[in-house]
């Protein structure tokens, strides 16, 4: 009977955690649902959000000081790609193509998306070291993605023009961080988050 017992707490142990993975999930796929439903208001809405805020002394300091620093970052990696590149306080020169750049191309949309998903991708009952690997891996990942997708923007404006660099920008750049956010939540709950019990 102690046997049975045991046997049924564990059980009830391993089907805690997958019911927390599915939330996350399921968080995911609703997330992705209304971004693609919505992906038109949002695009609008974030230019009027951009206009709004740039009307005020908000954005500045990191219109100063960061994204000069992404534009150079930029720069850098597409040296290999033999592009000219020309990094400048607004934005960047690409092949002779003029790219603007302002605080809003940064990314912070998708550190929005991953909070959220830390809300419930992180409850169930994990050691705490392992949450902070977690949330630590998410940040990290999410920094190198937008690397990633304004390096490809640029690359765009480089050989195949503004246009499609913006619509890339506008419409698909979002897919990438739909991508990285399930990715990283099967790394995690496959290898990062270990059960404290």
């Amino acid at each position: 009977m102690k046997q049975f017992s045991n046997k049924f707490q564990s059980a009830q142990a391993e089907q805690s955690s997958p019911s927390f993975e599915k939330s996350t999930f399921l968080t995911l796929f609703l997330i992705a649902a209304v971004i693609l439903l919505m992906l038109p208001f949002f695009t609008t809405f974030n230019e009027f959000l951009t206009k709004i805020i740039e009307k005020s002394a908000l954005y500045q300091p990191i219109q100063d000081h960061i994204v000069p620093f992404f534009a150079k970052m930029i720069g850098s990696l597409l040296i290999p790609f033999g592009v000219k590149f020309t990094a400048y306080l607004d934005g960047m020169m690409i092949n002779g193509v003029p790219m603007r750049m302002t605080w809003n191309c940064l990314g912070w949309q998708s550190l929005v998306l991953i909070l959220i998903t830390f809300l419930t991708g992180l409850t169930g009952n994990y050691t705490k070291f392992s949450k902070l690997e977690c949330i630590m891996i998410g940040i990290l990942g999410t920094f190198l993605i937008n690397i990633f997708r304004i390096t490809f923007t640029s690359l765009l404006a480089a050989y195949w023009g503004r246009l499609f660099a913006i619509v890339f920008h506008d419409y698909f750049a979002t897919f990438i961080t739909l991508i990285w956010l399930f990715v990283f939540w099967w790394f995690s709950y496959a290898f990062v988050l270990r059960s404290s019990t």
